[in-house]
């Protein structure tokens, strides 16, 4: 999306919301994203992506780690 983003802007047609940028970015897409944003240079100069996205892949990977420990201690099971 984000490279989309970009190629719309230069074409100055319609443009992703930042919203929706961020919403990606929190249902995992959040490496992929910040990835794609300083390999092209797009939305770097905006603190809400430049700080948020790396701080919601670090919430997400706490997550992760917090589940797979509990789930190896044999108290989180499906």
């Amino acid at each position: 999306m984000t490279i989309a983003d970009k190629s719309f802007a230069k074409r100055q047609k319609w443009r992703i919301r930042e919203s929706t940028l961020i919403l990606v970015a929190v249902l995992g897409g959040s490496p992929a994203e910040y990835i794609a944003m300083r390999i092209i240079h797009h939305k770097t100069r905006h603190k809400k992506f430049m700080i948020g996205l790396p701080l919601i892949f670090l919430i997400q990977l706490a997550a992760v780690l917090v589940f797979l420990y509990f789930y190896k201690q044999g108290t989180f099971s499906f």
